[in-house]
């Protein structure tokens, strides 16, 4: 498919092929349909994000919310997304021992129990070291200063997604 292609589909369909760039957040494509034409891939996604800010803190700590913990329980029972699961892969959080496994789920508790949402990160972009050196950094920071930093997470997030899509 191409960002022509998306342009012109009816816009149901661009809701179905763009939402999920967004995890578990098909509002954001909905959105900007009425926004089409977009130049580009990059003005497309200048767009979701831009949507995304404009949204307002409980709908966009709605958006962080809809992220798996990283080697959490819906890793366990296979829930993750399509996505989520290669981007984990990716990383090498599919095959961890028991000990990084230990450390994750601490991390998971500690930061979720500290900033009420999951500990997002951009993992195309991080390996399991990376991820588990980041978590006492991130830890430290304020719930600001977490809320857009996840945010601009996952908007790393949806560009690699985009460019999944759209060549």
């Amino acid at each position: 498919m191409t960002v022509d292609d998306l342009n012109r589909c009816p816009p149901e369909e661009f809701v179905a092929v763009v939402g999920p760039v967004f995890e578990h957040s098909p509002w954001i494509a909905a959105a900007v349909v009425d926004r089409r034409p977009f130049a580009s891939r990059e003005r497309l996604h200048a767009a979701l994000c831009e949507v995304v800010m404009a949204a307002g803190e409980d709908r966009q700590l709605a958006l962080i919310r809809a992220h798996p913990d990283l080697v959490g329980r819906a890793v366990a029972v296979a829930a993750l997304t399509a996505e989520s699961a290669r981007e984990q892969a990716a990383a090498g959080l599919m095959a961890l021992t028991a000990d990084d496994r230990s450390r994750f789920d601490d991390y998971n508790s500690r930061y979720k129990a500290r900033f009420g949402f999951p500990f997002v990160i951009c993992a195309r972009k991080n390996k399991k070291e990376a991820i588990l050196r980041a978590f006492p950094e991130r830890l430290t920071h304020t719930r600001a200063e977490e809320v857009a930093t996840a945010l601009d997470q996952i908007f790393q997030i949806a560009a690699l997604r985009l460019a999944d899509l759209l060549p």
